[in-house]
């Protein structure tokens, strides 16, 4: 029985492909153990931004004693990060000897298992000793079957409906580490919730690139909003949320399903807003104006009243002047977001807008997200302090990192609430009231237990 150790960095769908390869192993004889005692460290890593990229080289290095001492562990690079720069952590680092891209994952768990059976017979792997598994063909995609039933929460799970990207954003290199676009299966997806659900899923959040997307490449006319219809219909999950969306592709008919199943469609849509300027928009190659923006929240905010909006944002994009950010300055007063995750402009290799040669300093860069995260705390605190005295159905999921006997669940606009409470509430369903607002959460009493 080999043990191993997975360690996830980055977005949901990261989490997602982890969680699926951690289910293949078990289900194969492994065990899960504590990354010291692990034979297999599994790096699942991110390389949407050089920051998180940079924490799996930092990870890498730590396990050179280890491997002096015992020859241990074998370390498998996955994910985003592999099929940008795996190569080049196995020819430095000689304890990996595993690489694998996003579009390979159905390879993972039998490659691995046939790697430590020659291994553990003596026998070598090819030339080099490292096992390349590379996405060469930016279309094909081998996919992992099952569903991730080995999770870390027991009640909330992701699944993915997409993989890749066509967008080809200026600043982003997903199109080049995670492929071109592809609609999985509807009847895979929703067999897949229904599977989740019967091991005690109460939530499930949908993901993609760009989930708006989902079904374009279809001849039947099938569309996301039809999986949303089909999946609050038919696979009995009692919440269900999606990310991300894009602007571009944001259509009435994704609203009106929502609320259709307002009791399972959670009210909560991110909504990318990138930049505040058309001229940067342009650049970007986002492919709307603000003004269309600015109609997609007002389809959002007039049918589903009370939806929780968050946003993505991006300061110091090359060629970014001050009246540029001035304008997603004034974006944040106008749109008033739940949350707003906001990066400073991190150039990828490859993309259109890393080959610029109008960068911006990065002194510059720092204090404009400063600036944006400075007025976004205060918006937030001004929304969330205007909720005191409101009342939530909330899925209490895990112990809250704040201090002992908190819990944690989200409103169905997606606000992080923390509760007092004994860890026999999780799992359920409680009625909230909201106590106090600060900038990222809110804190609530449970009035009572619901199911």
């Amino acid at each position: 029985m080999h043990r191993f150790a997975l360690k996830i960095y980055g977005c949901q769908m990261n989490v997602y492909d982890g969680d699926k390869i951690r289910t293949a192993l078990v289900a194969r004889g492994w065990r899960e153990s504590p990354e010291d005692e692990a034979d297999l460290v599994i790096l699942n890593g991110c390389s949407i931004r050089d920051k998180a990229e940079q924490k799996v080289w930092s990870d890498l290095g730590r396990f050179a004693v280890r491997w002096k001492n015992e020859r241990k562990p074998i370390v498998a690079v996955t994910g985003c990060v592999a099929q940008s720069v795996g190569r080049r952590m196995a020819a430095r680092f000689p304890w990996v000897r595993f690489v694998s891209g996003p579009r390979h994952i159905g390879a993972v768990p039998d490659a691995l298992e046939q790697f430590f059976n020659e291994r553990d017979a003596g026998r070598t792997i090819g030339n080099e000793e490292t096992v390349f598994f590379l996405d060469d063909d930016p279309r094909a995609f081998l996919d992992l079957p099952g569903a991730p039933t080995e999770r870390v929460n027991r009640w909330k799970a992701f699944v993915t409906i997409a993989h890749g990207c066509d967008n080809f954003c200026s600043y982003c290199i997903v199109p080049y580490v995670r492929g071109r676009f592809v609609s999985r299966p509807a009847e895979d997806i929703l067999e897949e919730m229904r599977t989740l659900v019967a091991d005690g899923v109460l939530e499930i959040t949908l993901l993609g690139q760009n989930v708006n997307s989902y079904g374009s490449d279809f001849s039947d006319g099938y569309r996301f909003s039809s999986l949303l219809r089909d999946a609050a219909a038919s696979t009995g999950v009692r919440l269900l949320r999606f990310v991300t969306s894009h602007p571009r592709d944001f259509t009435p008919d994704i609203v009106e399903a929502m609320a259709e199943h307002t009791d399972i469609l959670c009210p909560s849509i991110n909504l990318p807003i990138q930049s505040g300027s058309d001229r940067i928009l342009k650049m970007m190659n986002r492919g709307y104006t603000l003004e269309q923006y600015r109609a997609a929240v007002s389809l959002i905010r007039n049918h589903l009243p009370g939806a929780g909006l968050t946003t993505d944002l991006i300061v110091g994009h090359p060629g970014e002047t001050d009246d540029d950010f001035q304008c997603s300055v004034n974006a944040l007063r106008e749109f008033r977001f739940d949350l707003v995750h906001s990066a400073a402009y991190s150039p990828r290799e490859g993309t259109s807008a890393a080959a610029r040669e109008d960068q911006i300093p990065r002194e510059v860069k720092m204090a404009r997200l400063n600036e944006i995260n400075r007025i976004q705390s205060l918006i937030a605190r001004e929304i969330n302090e205007s909720l005191v005295g409101s009342r939530f159905s909330v899925l209490l999921d895990d112990v809250a990192p704040r201090g002992e006997g908190i819990l944690q669940g989200r409103t169905p606009s997606d606000k992080v609430v923390l509760v007092e409470g004994g860890e026999e509430l999780l799992g359920r369903f409680v009625s909230v009231e909201i106590t106090c607002g600060e900038n990222w959460c809110l804190n609530g009493r449970v009035l009572h237990v619901e199911n």
